[in-house]
């Protein structure tokens, strides 16, 4: 064989690996999501889900909290997840055809969260309140974006429903496909806790969307001693479902090896040919 085709075989054969052994690939090693998600439809709690948020985002309109398309922190935050959302299919093949929808919400609370299909809300207390970079926003919408495309939700609901209802009583639900009046939340989604583990996905999974829109993974240092300093003296609303620590710090420092050389060549594309 010439020296060309061992070449061009050695690249093919490469290729083929890269691409069919998740050990190889680049980026983040989080394995498949909770094979429990799989015990309650996701099209009944995604529907659940817009449906929960349109309401707030309606009671938020009526109490003139919304914010308008036009100003400048909401195009601020759809700008940015202009960025992520593109670099979400590998994470979640269905995430492609969600109706993604950004909002921003006058509150004191220094919160954020994205539902089930893409419906993303920040509070002004987060981005204001924080003096939050884009770098920094980024890692938060990076974030809560990951708990959808992980579907911690869905798993979170699965699990709630075989503790409380049994096994057998769920299986009845899925044969008669009345998950939707099983899984109505009425307003309780944002109520769910999401354990250590979901957590920790969703951080490197968030800091590797952020480095693929071009922001920096090293923000999200940044963002958690910012969320530390402003939460002594009363407890966040983050807080209440996101736990923090330097233990959080210490996860995304030993992940940044691998999101950094994404980032640098999203940043110089041209260097990486």
């Amino acid at each position: 064989m010439s020296s060309t085709l061992f070449t061009l075989a050695r690249s093919l054969l490469l290729a083929f690996v890269l691409g069919n052994n998740s050990a190889f690939a680049e980026g983040v090693d989080v394995g498949k999501p909770s094979s429990l998600r799989n015990l309650v439809p996701a099209e009944s709690i995604e529907k659940a889900a817009t449906q929960e948020y349109h309401q707030m985002m309606r009671q938020a309109a009526e109490k003139k909290a919304l914010a308008p398309a036009d100003h400048p922190q909401v195009q601020r935050l759809r700008r940015i997840a202009d960025q992520l959302i593109p670099h979400v299919s590998p994470f979640n093949p269905r995430a492609k055809r969600w109706r993604w929808e950004i909002n921003l919400i006058a509150s004191k609370q220094i919160n954020a969260f994205c539902m089930p299909g893409g419906k993303i809300a920040f509070y002004t207390g987060l981005v204001d309140g924080l003096k939050l970079s884009d770098d920094e926003v980024a890692a938060v919408m990076g974030h809560e974006i990951a708990h959808a495309l992980r579907e911690h939700a869905r798993e979170r609901i699965a699990k709630t429903q075989l503790t409380s209802i049994g096994a057998a009583i769920l299986g009845e639900f899925v044969g008669g496909g009345k998950y939707y009046e099983a899984f109505r939340f009425g307003g309780n989604m944002l109520t769910l806790k999401f354990s250590r583990d979901d957590e920790t996905e969703a951080d490197v999974v968030g800091m590797e969307l952020a480095a693929r829109g071009g922001f920096d993974p090293r923000a999200g240092i940044t963002l958690w001693q910012k969320m530390m300093a402003a939460s002594k003296g009363e407890p966040l609303a983050w807080f209440s479902t996101h736990p923090s620590g330097n233990n959080r710090i210490a996860e995304i420092e030993r992940n940044l090896p691998q999101v950094m050389p994404i980032y640098e060549r999203s940043r110089n594309p041209a260097a990486a040919r």
